[in-house]
């Protein structure tokens, strides 16, 4: 017969196990989602031509998402969590990265159309002093 003491620990080895199961699914879960927000991330990267002009940073982001991808695969949720939120912040470097340079090339073709227009500008003010 089973005594009540026994009863007891074996009930409270059953609540242990049934809480760490779903502390594992609540982790997976987790890392599930953080892997599909880097990858969200990725592409928004991508679709501002970070390959272009940061792609070290892209290179990094998907790299970071491959070995957290790998870590699911092993059930190392928290370093499936870990390595996917470092992946989405390169994946936002390399972003506003490809942000920066663009806005810098755009500033650029204003400023040499500035300097075009003043030596037309100029070179028609002589035209008119002659």
């Amino acid at each position: 017969m089973i005594t009540t003491e026994t009863q007891l620990k074996i009930g409270a080895v059953l609540c242990v196990g049934v809480l760490a199961g779903g502390c594992a699914t609540q982790d997976s879960t987790k890392a599930t989602a953080a892997i599909a927000v880097s990858n969200a991330a990725i592409a928004d990267a991508s679709a501002a031509d970070a390959m272009r002009y940061a792609p070290e940073q892209l290179q990094a982001a998907r790299h970071a998402v491959e070995l957290a991808n790998q870590a699911m695969a092993q059930q190392d949720f928290n370093a499936a969590s870990q390595l996917a939120n470092e992946a989405e912040a390169d994946a936002a470097l390399a972003r506003a990265k490809a942000g920066s340079e663009k806005a810098q090339l755009a500033a650029d073709a204003v400023q040499e159309t500035i300097r075009t227009l003043r030596e037309e500008l100029g070179n028609k003010q002589d035209e008119t002093r002659r």
